[in-house]
């Protein structure tokens, strides 16, 4: 997390050294109005930075998760693509990539209960790096964004898997496997 938010001030850094910013010394991030009035890059940085503290007592060990993730009133997520759930997934996830996250498409999916406990988990969560858990850069797992914009779209209770574990755990529970791509192969040999 610290890498990540080292990019980000490294990415604000560069931004606010650009030739175009140059020529207006007392340039401040915040004060500008966006090109496209439907991006906001300074919102998300301070999103970001709030999440960072929310985030600090939302990390769970693998046998509170899964027993968190058990409770009818909860929701275990997978934000990973479709395909990579299909191929397999822990019991009891239900699928919505994040590039599909929409307030419509997390209201049609979480409910309108926006302090549902929402139970999160990503690639960088296994330590076996096989598809379809193959680790992302650590800056940049996918539990960082999904916690960014769940906060973002104003869910109030969400908790995110804190351990780096071995999928093969039986505490895991992981199901599916099936082979759907020579992009995810079977791990039980050809087809």
């Amino acid at each position: 997390m610290r890498a990540f938010f080292i990019l980000l001030s490294t990415t604000v850094a560069a931004i606010s050294l650009s030739p175009a910013m140059a020529q207006s010394p007392n340039h401040d991030l915040t004060d500008e109005q966006p090109t496209n009035p439907q991006i906001d890059f300074p919102a998300y940085v301070a999103l970001a930075q709030e999440v960072r503290a929310y985030r600090n007592d939302r990390l769970l060990d693998l046998r509170t998760f899964r027993v968190m993730a058990d409770r009818p009133d909860a929701l275990l997520l997978d934000a990973r693509s479709a395909e990579a759930f299909a191929h397999g997934h822990m019991d009891g996830a239900v699928n919505l990539p994040l590039p599909d996250f929409t307030a419509q498409s997390l209201a049609e999916l979480i409910g309108t209960d926006r302090a549902r406990p929402i139970l999160i988990y990503c690639n960088n969560n296994f330590v076996n790096d096989i598809a379809p858990v193959i680790r992302k850069a650590v800056s940049l797992a996918l539990n960082i964004q999904t916690m960014i914009n769940l906060r973002g779209y104003g869910y109030t209770n969400i908790y995110e898997l804190g351990e780096a574990i071995d999928l093969t755990d039986s505490h895991v529970r992981w199901v599916g496997g099936r082979r759907i791509s020579a992009r995810f192969p079977s791990r039980d040999g050809p087809p």
